[in-house]
């Protein structure tokens, strides 16, 4: 097999993504703190989501065809690198605004989240990795360690992986990954995820855990999926409560907490959850169908700042594998997704073969 033929980063990854998750969770669950392994249920529900995930992305793979892509050149390379610049500003402002460094304060990462971060954390996202997909220079690579950092000092995990996995992406798909810098690129969103995470876990008050960062991963997996356990009962009765709340000023995962656990507390519940929770499975095969269709049609207008656009958008689906799709942020990307396909429009066609 010519492993240099194989596109890690087509759509389909987010399949393999979601079974290591389910996988990690499933031995988890026997290691931890759980009185069962997770159900049947769960498990079949999952293979589900990604059956119809693959249908969708099947669909489009072969009945559309995409027969150019427009070049956007409106976005000069000064602009770029100074709107890169002022998110790293607001985010160095946000943590002198909370007095402190998150990362190491549970009550600070709790108010971490703020109106300056929810504008600085997506500015960056998106320009750093527009930045590479136009207009790669070696000493950008600073640009993103250095978001990666200033970013993960707020205490989120995600923020590392969503900033060092796009970029990595777009690297690969411009060629610029040998296989040392992939390895030493892995390595670090690896240990970057693992030591965020960690830290911030330690940081809690009270807490008596005595597991190590490994450990760590794998019992939040098979936390996260016991919480999903517990939504399948509930499936539907929320009627659609969760997804408005994502569009207002309510709080999505805390209301999760109160209406699955009966407690106040912030809680993932895996890509599955909140749909299930609002719309039982026929929303649960809806959204992955939609997710199946969007990905492979954003991936086939990867060119130019498609590359970075597609990286974002895949990066942050996978990190829903976790977390749910429950952050209006992280759907705006998906509008900006959805622009570039308005944009190229008149290239994409019905594949009549």
């Amino acid at each position: 097999m010519n492993l240099k033929k194989i596109d890690f980063f087509n759509p389909t990854i987010l399949i393999v993504a979601i079974l290591a998750f389910l996988a990690m969770g499933y031995i988890g669950s026997f290691n931890y703190r759980f009185e069962d392994p997770l159900d049947l249920e769960v498990i079949l529900t999952v293979l589900f989501a990604c059956l119809i995930f693959l249908i969708g992305v099947i669909a489009v793979k072969y009945k559309i065809k995409v027969e150019d892509v427009k070049e956007i050149n409106f976005l000069s390379e000064n602009l770029i690198v100074a709107l890169v610049i002022i998110a790293l500003i607001l985010q160095s402002l946000n943590l002198v605004l909370l007095g402190g460094i998150p990362l190491f304060n549970s009550v600070l990462k709790s108010n971490a989240t703020t109106n300056i971060w929810r504008i600085a954390y997506p500015l960056f996202l998106i320009t750093i990795n527009l930045l590479l997909a136009k207009y790669y220079q070696r000493k950008y690579l600073i640009l993103v360690l250095l978001g990666a950092l200033i970013f993960g000092l707020n205490g989120y995990r995600t923020s590392v992986l969503g900033i060092l996995g796009s970029s990595f992406i777009t690297l690969y798909y411009l060629d610029k990954i040998s296989k040392k810098v992939g390895i030493l690129f892995v390595a670090i969103i690896a240990a970057g995820i693992m030591a965020v995470g960690y830290i911030a876990s330690q940081s809690i008050a009270n807490q008596t855990w005595t597991l190590n960062p490994l450990e760590l991963i794998f019992y939040r997996a098979a936390f996260t999926l016991e919480v999903f356990e517990k939504i399948i009962p509930l499936a539907g009765t929320t009627h659609g409560h969760i997804l408005s709340m994502i569009f207002s000023s309510g709080s999505p995962r805390t209301f999760i907490g109160e209406y699955v656990l009966k407690y106040t507390v912030c809680l993932t519940s895996t890509l599955f959850g909140p749909v299930v929770l609002d719309f039982g499975f026929v929303g649960l095969t809806v959204q992955m169908l939609f997710m199946g269709i969007f990905l492979e049609l954003v991936y086939k207008l990867k060119k130019g700042i498609g590359v970075g656009i597609y990286s974002i958008i895949l990066t942050h689906t996978v990190i829903w594998i976790e977390t749910g799709p429950t952050d209006i942020m992280i759907w705006f990307l998906y509008l900006i997704g959805l622009i570039l396909i308005i944009i190229n429009y008149d290239y994409i066609k019905l594949n009549k073969n």
